[in-house]
């Protein structure tokens, strides 16, 4: 794993208990990434902060730059050894990678739909590279319910949106609606294109998804 450099972050709380388990699934999530492209250099901030995970997984990610990510772990979370040792950890690694090689392309995003794209390839990109199915908050709202109230291309297209309200439930939007539908939307794109490179999954442009997703009904054009 000569790519990747961890930091370990321990004035919060040591992790030495768990150091070896989690550079293995670094390890691991590095030859799963390798499969299909050379993975890039990154730095990797590992920290433990109690309380400041997703509750159901005890970790979370976080994407800064193109070489940049981190991993909160919280070991005092009861999901915390599952989530090690069940391949939740690994994949939630693929997922920050994926982030940060498009954030070294097109970017993150600073669109509602961009959003919703960047997410989506991430997951998808765990998806096709691993075999695993969707994280809960990936299939957090059925197909049936995005075609019953699809969104509109205009909100899509805005740059004022408020993220923790469309991806966390943080206000009128159904908890992690941002990432089940940016998940179907390029699971349908996927359906559409057919097998993909490497290069096309980083760098797809987020209008040709969210055209695709007009298509099937997720989105549409009001007046």
């Amino acid at each position: 794993m000569d790519r990747w450099t961890l930091h370990w972050l321990e004035a919060s709380g040591s992790l030495d208990e768990y150091r070896a388990e989690v550079i293995g699934e670094f390890d691991a999530a590095c030859k799963t990434v390798s499969r299909l492209l050379t993975p890039p250099r990154l730095d990797v901030l590992i920290q433990r902060l109690p309380g400041e995970t997703i509750p159901e997984m005890g970790l979370m990610g976080r994407a800064y730059r193109s070489t940049l990510f981190s991993m909160t772990l919280d070991p005092d979370n009861p999901n915390w050894l599952p989530s090690l040792r069940s391949g939740a950890l690994h994949r939630q690694i693929v997922h920050e990678v994926h982030h940060c090689l498009r954030m070294a392309g097109p970017g993150y995003g600073w669109t509602l739909g961009e959003a919703l794209v960047s997410e989506g390839l991430a997951g998808q990109f765990v998806r096709h590279l691993l075999g695993s199915d969707p994280e809960p908050w990936e299939h957090a709202v059925s197909s049936a319910e995005l075609l019953r109230a699809p969104v509109d291309l205009q909100a899509l297209e805005s740059g004022y949106y408020n993220h923790s309200e469309w991806f966390f439930g943080t206000g009128a939007q159904p908890k992690w609606l941002g990432y089940t539908l940016g998940y179907q939307m390029v699971g349908r794109w996927l359906a559409s294109v057919g097998d993909i490179d490497a290069a096309t999954w980083i760098n797809v442009p987020a209008a040709d998804i969210i055209a695709s997703a007009l298509e099937e009904g997720f989105v549409v054009l009001k007046s």
